[in-house]
């Protein structure tokens, strides 16, 4: 990996390229983004209806990430029932990934999880999805269990993978 230097301290270029953004909370008007985004990135992607419908209820939490230029550049879904959430989807543009997006967006909602008291996070993920189950696994996230033929455009298994908070505390 080459380095550019900057004043007088040389950063990697894995600095130099990674995006400014901000994550809020999500808004109706982000939605037609986020399907944008979700139809790019999944084979089987969620309908827009299926966002709008999780704005409205008390147990979802949805987070978008901002560039610096307003543009929605990913998102992540979590619901919370009681003392656990599952992070229902997650996912970054096509030319932002592998940037840490994506990763941000996971800290923010094992955050928000953990100040809303939960014990235990719960995802499913293509077992054929290297980089995603090296993020998950990155933060905590093991494997539970398997849903055969869960995915379907191809169908493939999915992996449960569970994050219990209390053992990071």
């Amino acid at each position: 990996m080459g380095s550019v230097a900057r004043g007088d301290i040389a950063l990697p270029r894995r600095f130099m390229t990674a995006p400014l953004f901000a994550i809020r909370p999500t808004t109706a008007d982000d939605v037609p983004a986020m399907a944008s985004i979700e139809a790019l990135a999944f084979s089987d992607p969620w309908p827009a209806t299926s966002f709008h419908e999780l704005l409205a209820h008390p147990f979802s939490r949805m987070a978008t990430a901002v560039d610096d230029s307003g543009g929605i550049i990913g998102y992540c879904i979590m619901l919370q029932a009681a003392d656990e959430a599952e992070i229902a989807n997650i996912a970054t543009a096509p030319g932002i990934r592998r940037r840490g997006v994506g990763a941000r967006l996971l800290d923010d909602a094992i955050a928000a999880g953990t100040e809303a008291g939960v014990a235990s996070m719960f995802l499913e993920v293509r077992e054929s999805n290297a980089a995603a189950r090296a993020l998950y696994s990155s933060r905590g996230f093991v494997a539970v269990g398997r849903r055969r033929g869960y995915y379907r455009r191809p169908l493939e298994d999915a992996l449960v993978l569970r994050r219990d908070v209390t053992a990071f505390e």
